[in-house]
């Protein structure tokens, strides 16, 4: 099975990337590939980099850093992947490259931000089980639970 992972570099889209590795330690047979989408060129980096060259490999730039961490967790757990940077709206992206990469399904966060955020699926995730020919997989945020205060040892 192929599983498609996009990646934002965000807390949220690692649950995902945690899930995807659950699954594998659970027994299923995956391969995966990391997606991470860059929004396209705004009009003030087009005139603050003038360079079609130089926007292109900032872009790249960008993806590679926000790969980083989802990496370093397959890495550790000793897994293969694949890695794609792509530009454009991030929904459209992931159900295109899903079809493209031939995946058999999408695990992905919520890319949400703030309080709504928390209480809805994210407006990416939305969209993109509304529109992808597979099965898709959204992973809520859990927040990380408090340590424990050490007790006080008893004299």
């Amino acid at each position: 099975m192929r599983i498609l992972l996009p990646v934002d570099g965000s807390e949220r889209s690692l649950d995902a990337v945690r899930h995807g590795l659950r699954l594998v330690s659970a027994g299923l047979q995956a391969r995966f590939l990391l997606l991470n989408v860059q929004e396209p060129t705004h009009l003030y980096e087009v005139l603050l980099l003038r360079d079609a060259q130089a926007r292109t490999e900032a872009a790249r730039q960008a993806g590679e850093n926000a790969l980083r961490s989802a990496q370093a967790l397959l890495e550790a757990a000793g897994l293969d992947y694949e890695v794609e940077i792509v530009t454009g709206d991030p929904a459209q992206q992931i159900v295109e490259v899903a079809e493209r990469e031939p995946c058999d399904a999408i695990v992905m966060g919520t890319f949400g931000h703030g309080a709504l955020a928390d209480a809805l699926v994210g407006s990416v995730s939305q969209e993109v089980l509304q529109h992808a020919g597979v099965p898709v997989t959204v992973v809520r945020h859990a927040a990380p639970e408090e340590p424990v205060p050490d007790e006080p040892v008893p004299e």
